[in-house]
């Protein structure tokens, strides 16, 4: 949510900002909203002050026998209050226009993201690792023999459709050592807070982050009104929503391992193979509520944790700063990092690292005191730390080798009472 006083003091510069959202003329509109619901309220003001001042003569003129003095003011009194209570519900009815206009637009880039209209104008800023070097083609995760008897889309499709799988046995246990293994890094090196949320959640919990109302048909409503999360960033962020904090209490950094339920409204066609892209899905979570003058450098700090987690498992990545027409709908800066997968012969994205700036906290009203006791909107950040499901097909694929087994990361032996290795009939060993 855009603050109103910030695009009347410099509209230009709103204009500019949204501009580069591919928006044009955007405070004219707002302000147009703006300055009819300030003139609603105005008006109201003023009718409520000559119906105070007629409501103090009606005594007096009772009091003096001016019985038609009295009856002209007892019925201005009267007109008044008719015309107070339409010019307010018109004031409401112009806020509510103003506040979902400004909930529709975009969050204001920094200065520093780099224009472009895609994924192919992404920048990169860094590498790390070296793909490994197969002497042999290798397969995409779901051909792999090592896996052919615990990843099943074909009961998955059965039970519940297209885009779900059911993991089983060894490939199970991986993937739910790599959550444990993410959770257990971010709260013991990183120094998170562990948090277990609900996957289901009111629709102003939705609001606040910024997936309703625009996203609405990216995510899934109960028949009661209820959302399923499509990131725990939702819960996570939303735990300060309504507060007015103490600014030793900033920051607040946050993981959750969770479900995530998405409908993938706009990728009809796109990874429809495996289980790159799916409805639900595991995701460890961060989430950091920061003073403003904190959030850049907490973007950077954040980053370092997802890109550390992969260091780790010794998987291969690249860090790119998504353009402006790649960027989300809340962010303000994002920081996208892409895992080596040796199947697809490219990297592909395993986390988004975002700062948002006030704009979820103007939506959910999280505030803190600064040291002049000054009441100042919180800044928020959210990103992967690492999606789950992704991180197992790179961890499988990386690992292959030419048998059909998978060497798994030492990194994660601890979490698999000491197994090194997934056989190519599908056991650890």
């Amino acid at each position: 949510m855009h603050d109103i006083r910030a695009i009347r003091e410099n509209p230009d510069i709103f204009d500019a900002q949204m501009a580069r959202r591919g928006l044009s003329g955007m405070s004219s509109e707002v302000l147009a909203i703006d300055t009819a619901r300030r003139a609603k309220i105005h008006a109201a003001e003023q009718a409520q002050a000559e119906r105070n001042a007629a409501s103090k003569q009606v005594g007096a003129a009772k009091a003096a026998g001016d019985e038609a003095e009295f009856e002209r003011l007892r019925a201005l009194v009267a007109d008044k209050k008719s015309e107070i209570a339409r010019l307010e519900d018109e004031a409401r009815a112009e806020d509510a226009r103003l506040n979902d206009l400004l909930g529709g637009l975009p969050n204001a880039p920094l200065d520093d993201v780099p224009d472009g209209a895609d994924e192919a104008d992404n920048v990169e800023i860094r590498r790390w690792g070296t793909p490994p070097g197969l002497n042999f083609t290798p397969c995409e995760h779901f051909d792999l023999p090592a896996v052919q008897n615990g990843m099943d889309f074909e009961t998955a499709a059965k039970l519940s459709g297209s885009r779900f799988v059911v993991l089983s046995g060894a490939v199970a246990r991986i993937h739910r050592a790599l959550a444990q293994f993410m959770i257990d890094t971010h709260t013991t090196e990183n120094g998170l807070t562990e948090v277990n949320t609900p996957v289901l959640v009111r629709p102003e919990t939705m609001y606040g982050t910024g997936q309703l109302p625009k996203f609405a048909e990216d995510s899934y409503e109960t028949t009661n009104g209820w959302w399923l999360i499509p990131t725990s960033e939702v819960t996570l962020t939303n735990i300060v929503a309504g507060h007015m904090l103490d600014a030793d209490y900033l920051p607040r950094r946050y993981t959750a391992h969770s479900l995530c339920f998405r409908s993938e409204a706009g990728s009809a066609g796109r990874d429809t193979a495996g289980m790159l892209r799916q409805h639900q899905f595991e995701k460890v979570e961060m989430v950091s509520v920061t003073h403003p003058d904190d959030s850049r450098a907490e973007l950077d700090r954040m980053t370092r944790c997802a890109e550390g987690i992969l260091e780790k498992l010794g998987l291969a990545y690249r860090t790119v700063v998504l353009c402006i027409g790649d960027m989300g709908f809340g962010a303000r800066r994002t920081h996208d990092i892409e895992v080596w997968l040796p199947g697809q012969n490219t990297y592909r994205e395993i986390s988004s690292c975002s700062v948002c700036g006030d704009f979820q906290a103007r939506r959910m009203n999280a505030r803190f005191r600064d040291g002049d006791g000054k009441p100042q909107f919180v800044h928020t950040l959210n990103g992967s730390g690492l999606a789950v499901g992704r991180c197992l097909i790179a961890v499988l694929e990386n690992g292959q080798q030419e048998d059909g087994s998978v060497i798994l990361p030492e990194a994660l032996h601890p979490w698999l009472g000491g197994k090194t290795m997934l056989t190519a009939d599908g056991t650890l060993a």
